[in-house]
């Protein structure tokens, strides 16, 4: 596989460590960000956000420091939401796979096999 191919990834995550698994076995090596250490910028994190399927999608509300923030409440606007990733970057769900393909949040992670289909 050609195509470029960047995982926003923590190697913490089992379902990061499954993407980036199925991405190999497909034949592409992923630019890998590792997004705790290196945070995606305000414009990057929009626009992922607009092709992954909006802000509330990339919101890890599972994380404790959501709850604590009160980011689960249906009241935070998109630029709260935003504001607090950029702030927290463990907020940010994981793993965000792009590819010419498209931009998806890869949960489940046979997600990822949608954006690495090889076109006719």
């Amino acid at each position: 596989m050609t195509q470029p191919v960047i995982i926003y990834y923590n190697p913490a995550c089992g379902t990061s460590r499954a993407v980036l698994a199925l991405i190999r076995e497909a034949g592409a090596e992923p630019h890998i960000i590792e997004y705790l250490k290196t945070p995606p910028d305000m414009a990057t994190l929009v626009q992922l956000a607009e092709h992954a399927g909006g802000v509330r999608g990339l919101l890890r509300d599972k994380e404790p420091l959501c709850q604590e923030l009160g980011l689960s409440s249906k009241q935070s606007t998109d630029a709260e939401l935003l504001a607090q990733m950029l702030a927290h970057p463990i907020l940010i769900n994981r793993p965000i796979v792009v590819t010419p393909l498209g931009t998806k949040l890869c949960r489940p992670p046979e997600t990822v096999r949608t954006l690495l289909a090889k076109s006719e």
